[in-house]
């Protein structure tokens, strides 16, 4: 095992650190949500598409499990007002979980769907769903737990 090239594939962004830091806060979700499409809003359901961009790809030239699982926690916690919760946040991730079933490539059309299973006074629980438009076929699975915060009683 070579440990320095380990340490190199780590540290490989070092020398650049004021790009990083010149970066907007919170600059995650417009890069994963920038090419998504609403096309279907329901009372604990939401479905979105989106032509995957080159931006989000990995070294394989496929979706970046870590781009799936912001699109987990972005539209997965989208629907948790749908079903009628209202306060000032949609709460905090607990766990998020994302099987990964096959690839999908750069300008594939993808059809992302978020199910509220159960959205409580303290705990919502979210499942996403991946297909590929063009077959159906589910190449991504997700999970995503939030701790709710409670409102003020007084």
């Amino acid at each position: 095992m070579d440990l320095e090239a380990v340490k190199r594939y780590l540290e490989k962004g070092v020398g650049t650190s004021s790009e990083v830091d010149g970066l907007p806060p919170r600059f995650l979700e417009p890069l994963v949500m920038n090419s998504l499409k609403v096309d279907l809003i329901q009372p604990g359901r939401i479905v979105c598409s989106m032509k995957i961009p080159q931006r989000l790809l990995n070294a394989g030239n496929s979706l970046h499990g870590g781009a799936t699982a912001a699109l987990v926690d972005v539209v997965g916690s989208a629907v948790i007002p749908t079903v009628g919760y209202s306060g000032s946040t949609t709460g905090v991730s607990v766990e998020i979980n994302v099987s990964y079933l096959d690839a999908a490539y750069v300008d594939e059309e993808i059809e992302i769907e978020a199910r509220a299973l159960r959205v409580g006074k303290a705990v919502a629980v979210i499942s996403v769903e991946f297909k590929k438009k063009k077959t159906g076929k589910i190449f991504a699975q997700g999970r995503h737990t939030k701790f709710l915060p409670l409102s003020s009683k007084m």
